[in-house]
């Protein structure tokens, strides 16, 4: 739809960005009786609702707290959270009658698709009057008098207050661009530069040799990097690691530093092995790891110990110790991560000490707000980024 040709090209506010965030934002805004246009350059809205979650969309976490989320200015989520909470989402699906369920650890998925949630979001917008333009490009914001001015590839547009809520650069095949931290520079606001997070990390020729026979095979873990740390499932793929507990650890690693991960995370080996000697002093080491390890990974740090086919009786507690630190402490260093493409989001933005907390409106110009994944705050793997965008946007709705 183009929507100035029917209702004129001024409107009370404007949003560009058509995701979780930009929806919210909509809604929030059309209940104060605002006449309010997205717009988005992609053919459709929600395009990475309803592919979240493996396409169960993970909508919230009962759980979100400022503790869950990375930024340069730590607290500043924690307004909008208040604000606009889990439960007040989980409301709103209720409300409508959409199913859901917990898996794990405050996480709620939809029973059914993802694509409810995104249908639910824009039956809400057009209950309101909300109206949209997309496969629209935004060629000019320009600030005036009235507010802003923009020359789009549709109509020039006039808005008394601009919402830009077009996330980051995870999923450009989604059609994620850079527009938001464009916007932000054109205006003298500060941002971080922007990193891909919740991602998988890329591991060298000389590692990905030794771990090639293991692409496929998973296990629990306790990964850590000074003092963060997460437990949780290890994916070994053929060009590095994956799984949550790295998509996690992802989100807080730099190149050049080193992650220590624990494969036995329940368990001592040193004690375990040393009371095995006691139990048993013919078995191996090999035997003994491949009871608490998937079989391949323990035959590949056997071959590396290089001792470990000899009785236990023959090990000396040098050697077990040796041992114990491969497996429980085992340090890897990551060459780079794999990118956009497969990030979740991306970690970064919009200095959030250039945007008041309350409203998400630039302190630097009036009428001009920034809500979700644009903004540098990042949440951890397991709907925080969502609910940080239903917050975020809603908060941004309410006072644009």
């Amino acid at each position: 739809m183009n929507p100035s040709t029917k209702l004129g090209a001024n409107w009370d506010v404007v949003i560009i960005g058509a995701g979780a965030a930009g929806l919210m934002a909509a809604i929030a805004a059309g209940k104060r009786n605002k006449r309010v246009l997205v717009l988005d350059h992609a053919a459709k809205a929600g395009a990475k609702i309803a592919v979240s979650g493996g396409g169960r969309c993970n909508f919230t976490n009962t759980n979100a707290s400022y503790e869950h989320y990375i930024s340069n200015n730590p607290k500043f989520c924690i307004s909008a959270l208040k604000s606009y909470s889990p439960w007040d989402f989980i409301a709103l699906l209720d409300s409508h009658g959409i199913k859901y369920h917990e898996k794990q650890q405050g996480q709620l998925f939809c029973d059914g698709y993802a694509k409810q949630i995104v249908q639910l979001l824009l039956d809400s917008c057009h209950n309101l009057g909300v109206c949209f333009a997309f496969g629209c490009q935004i060629n000019r914001v320009k600030k005036n008098s009235s507010g802003f001015f923009l020359k789009t590839s549709q109509t020039p547009l006039q808005t008394s207050a601009l919402i830009i809520a077009t996330g980051g650069l995870s999923f450009p095949k989604l059609g994620a661009t850079g527009f938001g931290y464009n916007i932000a520079k054109q205006f003298g606001l500060k941002t971080f530069a922007p990193s891909p997070a919740l991602v998988p990390l890329l591991l060298d020729k000389e590692n990905l040799e030794v771990l090639k026979p293991l692409a496929g095979v998973a296990l629990q873990v306790a990964v850590s990097l000074k003092k963060t740390g997460f437990s949780d499932s290890l994916l070994f793929t053929h060009r590095g690691l994956s799984g949550p507990a790295i998509l996690q650890i992802s989100s807080y690693w730099q190149v050049g530093e080193i992650i220590k991960i624990d494969l036995l995370p329940n368990l001592d080996l040193f004690e375990h092995l040393q009371k095995s000697k006691n139990v048993n002093s013919k078995i191996t080491i090999q035997a003994i790891l491949t009871t608490l390890l998937p079989k391949r990974l323990a035959l590949i740090v056997a071959q590396q110990l290089g001792f470990a086919t000899r009785s236990i009786a023959q090990c000396s507690k040098k050697q077990m110790q040796q041992c114990a630190d491969r497996v429980n402490r085992w340090q890897v260093t990551p060459i780079a991560t794999e990118g956009y493409g497969v990030a979740e989001v991306s970690r970064g933005g919009v200095d959030s000490r250039e945007i008041s907390s309350k409203t998400m409106e630039s302190l630097k110009i009036p009428g001009l707000y920034f809500a979700g994944e644009v903004v540098d705050v990042t949440g951890q793997l397991g709907g925080f980024n969502l609910q940080w965008a239903w917050s975020s946007g809603w908060v941004a709705g309410q006072n644009a």
